[in-house]
């Protein structure tokens, strides 16, 4: 098996633009420099916003693009019932809770707290008694990682480093020190969504063999949090490599809310593979 293996892990929750062009050739390149491996992952656990049209368009455009990945293809849905076993797991050590608050009530929970308290939101497990009467009730829920419960369970968090290839947004490269705090106690799972994000990647990952992770630096401070997750789990921990963000003559990110020009629609004005990876600097 090749030393070196990444991963390039798209949402089907809208078409492919530029960004994601410019982090799936970025992958393709350290994988192809590396003589190692590089895997596609269909990260569709969000089921209010992906679609099935969407993840065939991520196979057609990638394809279009020229790039190869190995089969099967994990599918986050599939596997579902995986990663509840995984959040059982830290649910029975103690190292998670149901919160019933809304979003609007943990940003007013972190609003009202002392200037310096949180960092982020941290919350505690109600009363048995209460619990139990709003879960049967029916009350909508998330499992959220304890902060606090983790820092017990780890003795702290000073030893939690990860290493970080490329740069971080304000500078970090080399040995970075991993500080979940900025995260708060984040959500794991929901009620109706058996995994949230920060559980099923750092799963996946593990399972798959991930030696390297290549993104966007937007998710750099996901990192802090999932190098606790792997702690908690005993897991491996990869390289990290986050990469620049493209943006538009705006100086805006390419984002698929803000409406970015998709990879469909410059294929259908006459682009080619090749002007794209030019334009890229591939």
């Amino acid at each position: 098996m090749s030393a070196f293996v990444t991963r390039f892990a798209p949402s089907p929750t809208g078409f492919l633009h530029r960004g994601h062009a410019f982090s799936a050739l970025t992958a393709y390149q350290a994988a192809r420099g590396a003589g190692g491996r590089v895997l596609l992952r269909i990260e569709d656990i969000d089921r209010t916003r992906c679609r099935p049209e969407y993840e065939a368009a991520i196979y057609e455009d990638l394809t279009w693009l020229g790039l190869e990945w190995e089969r099967p293809v994990r599918r986050q849905s599939d596997h579902v019932a995986d990663y509840g076993a995984t959040l059982r797991d830290l649910s029975e050590r103690g190292l998670t809770y149901r919160c019933f608050r809304t979003r609007r009530e943990v940003a007013e929970a972190i609003e009202s707290a002392p200037h310096g308290a949180l960092e982020a939101f941290r919350g505690a497990p109600l009363p048995p008694d209460e619990e139990a009467r709003r879960v049967e009730a029916g009350e909508p829920y998330a499992w959220r990682l304890s902060l606090d419960a983790a820092e017990r369970a780890l003795g702290g968090f000073s030893a939690l480093t990860f290493v970080e290839e490329a740069e971080g947004p304000d500078g970090e490269h080399g040995l970075v020190q991993a500080r979940p705090q900025l995260g708060g106690d984040v959500v794991l799972a929901r009620k109706d969504v058996g995994v949230a994000y920060h559980l099923a990647v750092v799963a996946d990952d593990a399972l798959q063999g991930v030696t390297h992770v290549i993104r966007g630096r937007d998710l750099f401070e996901a990192t802090h949090v999932q190098r606790l997750l792997q702690a908690l789990l005993a897991l491996p921990t990869p390289a990290y490599r986050h990469h620049r963000l493209l943006t538009g003559p705006d100086g805006k990110r390419f984002a698929k809310r803000d409406g970015a020009q998709t990879l469909r629609e410059l294929r259908a004005k006459g682009m080619t593979p090749q002007d794209l990876r030019g334009e890229l600097g591939f």
